[in-house]
């Protein structure tokens, strides 16, 4: 009888222990679901997409006579190779001095419902003009640029086949690059294929990284979804005079020095790190956020403290950097004369 009460507990244990396991791997898989790529680019219904126009887009993006002096582009401080970033705290603008917050990634914008770090631009097409007037950045006059390309046949035509009875003018060149840069979407990355099912597209290190970045971390609750932001404004506490979010919502107590919670999407190409570039690398800002910055009144609740091992530490960069699509080449626009 004995043996029989054993062999019984045995079988109610080995239930047990799979209904967990069956409960755990449920909740893996709803967890994952909320990280799964969209698979179709969101495009407003006044400027939809098409091929001709995102090109178009496209060449206006790399054209340096966008500028003031004609010596540089959009992509001068958006620059596909690192991951439409520069490498620098602070890209270099027409007066040739370093701009005091970071150019920020132009990945997945068509998903960002505001833009900047501050917030400042509602669309992509209030963006794009923001950069190219701005005196310390592009330094361009749309009564320049637009009689410019005017005079250029190639151009001309483009947009008088896409503009009919318009042509070229600010609103419709601001289109153009708006639909090319809704285009401009970060490729699947290992995480990707992991989501999808493919148990060993990530390696184990970052597998426990996920779980760190949704649970422990604390990381999940600004950087949500498929693109790993919430698209909201947080002050994390790092040490600066720049007001950020403050700037364009005075009431909001939170809102000084926060700024637009980013991406992490190719983050490999991206470094360094912070609205003003003041994190070499990966492991300096997570070494910034184990320390809790700075406190002050407007800093986010959501940010204290982390008491993480080396080896958390570790599995978190290795879960970030799983994040990188394999890198492709853009290849550059022909520019007519």
């Amino acid at each position: 009888m004995p043996n029989r009460r054993g062999f019984l507990a045995a079988i109610l244990l080995s239930c047990a222990l799979g209904a967990t396991a069956v409960a755990a791997d449920d909740g893996l898989e709803a967890l994952k679901a909320q990280y799964k790529r969209p698979m179709r680019v969101p495009f407003p219904e006044g400027a939809p997409y098409s091929p001709q126009m995102a090109t178009l887009g496209k060449m206006l993006f790399f054209d340096p006579r966008l500028s003031g002096m004609q010596h540089m582009s959009c992509a001068s401080c958006h620059n596909p190779s690192f991951g439409f970033e520069v490498p620098v705290p602070g890209a270099i603008g027409a007066a040739n001095t370093p701009l005091p917050r970071k150019a920020p990634t132009i990945l997945n914008a068509a998903w960002l419902p505001v833009l900047f770090w501050d917030g400042r631009a509602p669309n992509l097409e209030t963006q794009a003009q923001g950069p190219i007037t701005a005196a310390v950045e592009m330094n361009g006059k749309f009564p320049e640029i637009v009689g410019r390309l005017k005079a250029i046949p190639e151009y001309k035509a483009w947009f008088g086949t896409l503009f009919p009875g318009t042509g070229v003018t600010q609103d419709t060149l601001l289109t153009a690059i708006a639909t090319y840069e809704r285009t401009v979407v970060a490729g699947w990355a290992p995480f990707d294929r992991w989501i999808d099912g493919d148990a060993a597209a990530i390696s184990p290190a970052a597998q426990r990284g996920f779980d760190l970045f949704t649970g422990k971390a604390g990381c999940a609750a600004c950087h949500a979804g498929w693109n790993f932001t919430d698209n909201q404004f947080h002050d994390i506490g790092i040490p600066t005079k720049d007001i950020g979010r403050a700037a364009f919502d005075p009431d909001d107590p939170l809102a000084k020095y926060a700024f637009k919670t980013p991406g992490l999407r190719n983050l490999t190409y991206r470094a360094p790190f912070g609205h003003a570039g003041q994190f070499a690398d990966l492991d300096a800002i997570l070494t910034f956020y184990e320390g809790g910055g700075i406190d002050r009144p407007s800093k986010s609740p959501l940010i204290s403290p982390l008491s993480l091992s080396r080896a958390e530490h570790a599995d978190l960069i290795a879960f970030l950097r799983a994040l990188t699509a394999d890198k492709t080449e853009t290849a550059l626009p022909n520019l007519p004369n």
